[in-house]
């Protein structure tokens, strides 16, 4: 009877640890989601405007209205050197803003930062 109490409790604790790290690790935190979608917001409205110059990776919240601690920022995916030139970067990052979101020319999330 003991053996079986171990291994139930044993069993769940795997689980248990199991589900909570597969969620953690795929879910974007709630500060990410609203920063995310501002800057989804940003880059879609910025899409039909032929005067922007999307090689270039250009910078569309410096910082964001909703989010004043985060940037949204257009770069190439897979990333190239003219993703890392400065005065293609927004210039609010890392100071005074903290995070930034990096989004393709197509508006789809590369990465948080």
């Amino acid at each position: 009877m003991n053996f079986q109490k171990i291994f139930v409790l044993f069993s769940f604790s795997i689980l248990f640890l199991l589900l909570g790290c597969t969620q953690s690790s795929d879910s974007p935190l709630p500060e990410q989601q609203i920063a995310l979608k501002e800057c989804k917001q940003l880059c879609n409205a910025s899409l039909p405007k032929s005067d922007i110059d999307w090689p270039s990776g250009p910078c569309l919240g410096n910082p964001m209205q909703q989010n004043p601690d985060w940037v949204c920022d257009i770069a190439q995916n897979p990333r190239i050197a003219l993703d890392d030139i400065a005065g293609n970067q927004c210039s609010a990052f890392p100071s005074p803003t903290n995070h930034f979101v990096e989004l393709d020319s197509q508006c789809n999330l590369i990465k948080f930062y």
